[in-house]
């Protein structure tokens, strides 16, 4: 059954309030001082004043404005490409709902609220619960769009 676009936004704001307020609730307990430490992960605070690996933290307090043109700009074009939009509902969903509550972090907290700290064999990068629900979104779209796509084509020709 193809979606409508009507039940597509519906889902989208679902997908968007779940992840947006996972997030949030997350980050509420990181800042109310929840900690672990563990010979592979650690929970610990961050404030990241940049995007992934602190890229552009040298943008301050202009990145955020940056970042809100950016997810608008976005949104339009979904909304002018619908068939894409109703295509991949729920990633968007994700990777807006999660864009957002980085985006709100850094008008409240002045950064993003960071805390999984992964040491196991190397360290990475801190990062949070949104940074990964829009790396899965962002993949789960491409192999949709890429692999599913080919296919649907091969079946047809």
């Amino acid at each position: 059954m193809l979606k409508t676009t009507q039940t597509s936004l519906f889902i989208f704001i679902g997908v968007f309030l779940l992840i947006f307020g996972t997030d949030q609730a997350i980050k509420y307990a990181i800042l109310e001082g929840f900690r672990y430490e563990s010979s592979i992960i650690d929970i610990v605070l961050v404030f990241n004043k940049g995007v992934a690996f602190s890229l552009l933290s040298f943008l301050e307090g202009s990145l955020k404005y940056l970042q809100i043109l950016l997810i608008l700009g976005l949104f339009i074009f979904l909304m002018r490409q619908i068939e894409l939009f109703k295509a991949h509902t729920i990633e968007f969903g994700m990777v807006f709902g999660a864009g957002v509550s980085n985006i709100l972090d850094r008008f409240v907290h002045g950064g993003v609220v960071d805390y999984v700290y992964y040491h196991y064999g190397f360290d990475f990068a801190i990062f949070n619960f949104a940074d990964v629900m829009i790396d899965v979104g962002v993949g789960v779209l491409l192999i949709r769009q890429f692999f599913f796509k080919q296919k649907q084509n091969k079946i047809k020709a």
